[in-house]
């Protein structure tokens, strides 16, 4: 009985000192992240059929789906970039995004989880729109367009290796963290977000997550232009393009909170819920009280998961 508990325990790696106290590690990041970014502005020049907003709904309800069912952080970021990759380089119809979308979310979480998705209860959180197998075709097509590069990186990546540089007690480091893993959420719902490095987010995510805090007397160093001008050194970031990239990460959390309050004042809860038995969960940005439910030419949709 007790190795049975233990196997149903779900075991996560603790980060490696090895690795995140070495600077050549950081160095091997920034040197090949570029090669993980889309290769063109889609919306602009190739997609025809698909719209912004309607990668901003597919990704809402993605990061509903990660939230509900308690994925690693690395999951849903991941998941949008292997989307992002995959639109630019093939014609899309809308009615197949949110398959494009679990389809991703189902290989990012067999990277980074021990227990992954699976694809009957991704099918699931689409109402049944999709069958099992529409998943299984897709995911060879997909992982065929990526051809089969899958460890990208992500901002995520670099989020270790930047609190680590910053003068700040330990009992503050998980709070940053975290703050910083939701900012970087936020970001990736964005297109706008789509292009830029993932080293400039997560350095601009960790900038914003510790200009929301209380800094005490012992953490001066930290203060004013102090801040953008350390983290700057530490990814080889531009600072005005830092600066301006932790302004844009904090106005899409105002408009984000924005929104959940609107949501909330019109008495609408979240469209997405979980398989019964699942735990609710929720976040510092009310993400997941996002109205899912838009209605697209041609009889497609995304599906309400009620």
């Amino acid at each position: 009985m007790e190795l049975l508990c233990l196997e149903d325990a779900t075991v996560r790696a603790r980060p490696d000192p090895n690795l995140v106290y070495d600077d050549r590690v950081l160095q091997n990041l920034l040197r090949i992240e570029d090669r993980f970014l889309p290769q063109s502005s889609y919306f602009t020049c190739f997609q025809k059929d698909i719209q912004p907003f309607m990668r901003r709904m597919v990704a809402t309800w993605m990061l509903e789906v990660c939230e509900e069912q308690k994925c690693e952080e690395e999951v849903f970021p991941l998941a949008m970039n292997y989307l992002d990759r995959f639109l630019a380089v093939v014609p899309t119809r809308k009615c197949n995004l949110q398959l494009l979308g679990a389809v991703c979310m189902f290989l990012a979480s067999k990277l980074k989880e021990t227990r992954p998705l699976t694809a009957e209860k991704l099918c699931i959180y689409t109402d049944n729109s999709i069958k099992p197998q529409d998943l299984l075709d897709w995911e060879l097509v997909v992982l065929g367009k990526l051809k089969w590069n899958l460890a990208a990186v992500t901002p995520n990546d670099f989020i270790e290796h930047i609190v680590r540089k910053l003068p700040l007690p330990e009992d503050k480091l998980a709070l940053v963290r975290k703050h910083a893993q939701t900012f970087i959420a936020l970001c990736a719902t964005e297109f706008s977000f789509a292009m830029r490095p993932p080293s400039m987010i997560a350095t601009g995510s960790v900038g914003a997550a510790i200009c929301g805090l209380q800094l005490d007397d012992a953490e001066r160093s930290l203060w004013g232009d102090n801040l953008p001008e350390l983290l700057a050194r530490i990814t080889n970031t531009d600072v005005d393009f830092l600066k301006e990239c932790q302004e844009q990460i904090e106005q899409v959390l105002v408009n984000s909170l924005r929104e959940g309050r609107r949501q909330q004042q019109e008495g609408s809860g979240p469209r997405g819920k979980a398989p019964e038995g699942q735990d609710q969960s929720s976040t510092p940005t009310d993400v997941r009280d996002v109205n899912l439910q838009v209605e697209w030419n041609d009889n497609c949709k995304l599906i309400d998961v009620d």
